[in-house]
């Protein structure tokens, strides 16, 4: 699993758009400029949205080494309950959070371009399954697993009704017969 990923990261980072506007999609991530977000903050040094691909392998380096230090030289710490219910905790947030930019980038555009339905579909069928172990087995679960769950869930849903409300954006989806979108402040003034 983690090779497939290593894989991944590797054709992403090979085939990334260049920066700007690019089919009305601005593909920022991989800007190069430190950007704010929409909440008020910028990213420390740019974190993940580095133009070069040596600092994305140079931090995955440093994370694995960093691990291994932890596991191999310091037992005392890697063995210990709250270090393992850290590490779990950590992975379940990544894995529960990682709807949210997508969530996030078709609010911001009012648009769905660019996500296909396929993948839309692919995390709602993997949600309704990893709610249906989660809830319906027999063996305990612990909560925290059920709560990710549930938000990951609610995120996917949600991208669910923004692919129905949005589509490919304003132009095909929510707009007046004058092609203004609704809601927007302009006003329709027509000489008669």
């Amino acid at each position: 699993m983690v090779f497939v990923q290593l894989l991944l990261l590797k054709v992403a980072l090979d085939n990334r758009p260049s920066p700007g506007m690019k089919e009305g999609i601005e593909h920022i991530p991989f800007s190069g400029h430190r950007q704010e977000s929409d909440l008020g903050f910028a990213r420390p040094y740019n974190f993940w949205r580095w133009r070069s691909e040596r600092p994305y392998w140079t931090f995955l380096g440093y994370f694995v080494l960093s691990l291994f230090v932890v596991h191999v030289f310091l037992p005392f710490i890697s063995r210990t309950e709250s270090y393992i219910n850290f590490l779990g905790f950590v992975g379940l947030a990544v894995e529960a959070f990682l709807p949210v930019p997508q969530v996030l980038a078709n609010q911001r555009s009012r648009s769905c371009k660019g996500f296909r339905l396929s993948v839309l579909v692919a995390w709602l069928l993997g949600d309704a399954m990893k709610m249906s172990y989660l809830f319906y087995t027999k063996d305990v679960i612990p909560v925290a697993f059920k709560m990710c769950a549930i938000f990951q869930c609610i995120c996917d849903c949600y991208l669910g009704v923004q692919y129905w409300m949005f589509g490919d954006g304003w132009t095909t989806v929510g707009t007046r017969e004058n092609g203004q979108p609704w809601g927007s402040e302009e006003k329709d003034i027509r000489l008669t």
